[in-house]
């Protein structure tokens, strides 16, 4: 038991640093080749950030725990919103910028209707995979377009002074230590779901969920340091178009995605569509592009009463 503790943490320790080597390696490789740093807000950064998703879905599901696949998505896309802005909203006002709004907001409905959508015949297969893949390159795409004047999240970049190979060893160690980090992580949720008596779905909701999402969690409260939080909401809605576009679109063409938990489909997809309306009412009321403590409070709110229900 206390080896698998140390296991867990260690895990998920294994899964932050190599996701920051990654981010770190990964700017300064593109930052050689002259690519924009629009582009590197646009991929790299999303990838990046998403990785531990990424990589505890695929391991999982080769395990045969499609649920922890599926509902390790759900609960980030949950903990995002619901646990991580919220916090942030506790501390500072927030103002909203038009384009989250106008631009990123609309792609996060549709993709979530979408997920439901899919997720009615109880699986995401291959070609379901596909699709989610084609639309997230379209979302690239779209946003580079209606952002090519935009470049001022990234202007601390500069030119890297990072030898090339250099370079490379950080991708190769941030890959071993993502591969490692993974693995240890899922072996040892699906060992507290056994030894605890708890589903697949519970431990993706909640202990794998969460885990994934500190890497977001300590952005935001460096962001509240440095009293940045305008941009925070933009990356938490770009996080949760990649969760489901770029995570479970490559995790389902690698292998089909079979839920076996009637409660992801029938509960849990919704609320976590629910969490994403509701951040759409707040960006208008009760004063239009504000969120105030208020409604960081109401979001924990929900979002401690959505962990009850599964206790």
């Amino acid at each position: 038991m206390i080896l698998e503790v140390i296991f867990l943490v260690l895990g998920l320790v294994l899964l932050v640093v190599g996701s920051d080597l990654l981010l770190r390696s990964s700017i300064d490789l593109s930052l050689k080749y002259n690519v924009s740093k629009l582009v590197i807000g646009l991929t790299i950064v999303s990838f990046a950030t998403s990785a531990p998703e990424l990589l505890i879905s695929i391991s999982s599901v080769l395990k045969n725990s499609s649920d922890i696949a599926i509902s390790n998505v759900i609960g980030s896309n949950i903990a995002n919103i619901g646990l991580v802005f919220s916090i942030a909203l506790l501390f500072v006002t927030i103002n909203i910028k038009k384009e989250n709004i106008k631009y990123d907001f609309p792609w996060l409905i549709i993709v979530s209707l979408l997920f439901i959508w899919f997720l009615q015949d109880s699986q995401i297969d291959r070609f379901e995979g596909v699709v989610f893949t084609s639309v997230l390159v379209l979302f690239i795409i779209f946003s580079f377009k209606v952002r090519a004047n935009e470049s001022e999240d990234l202007d601390d970049l500069s030119t890297s002074n990072m030898s090339l190979s250099k370079i490379f060893i950080y991708l190769a160690l941030s890959s071993i230590l993502l591969y490692s980090g993974s693995e240890l992580f899922v072996e040892s949720s699906i060992f507290f779901a056994n030894y605890f008596g708890v589903s697949e779905r519970v431990i993706g909701l909640t202990m794998v969920a969460i885990g994934t999402s500190l890497p977001e969690l300590a952005t935001t409260l460096v962001a509240i340091n440095k009293k940045e939080l305008d941009i925070s909401i933009g990356n938490i809605i770009g996080s949760n178009i990649f969760n489901i576009l770029a995570v479970i679109g490559i995790t389902s063409i690698i292998r089909t995605l079979s839920i076996k938990s009637s409660e992801i489909l029938s509960f849990d997809i919704y609320v976590m569509f629910a969490f994403s309306a509701v951040l759409g009412v707040f960006f208008f009321f009760p004063r239009k592009y504000k969120m105030y403590s208020i409604h960081g409070l109401f979001l924990l709110s929900a979002f401690l009463l959505y962990y009850f229900t599964l206790l």
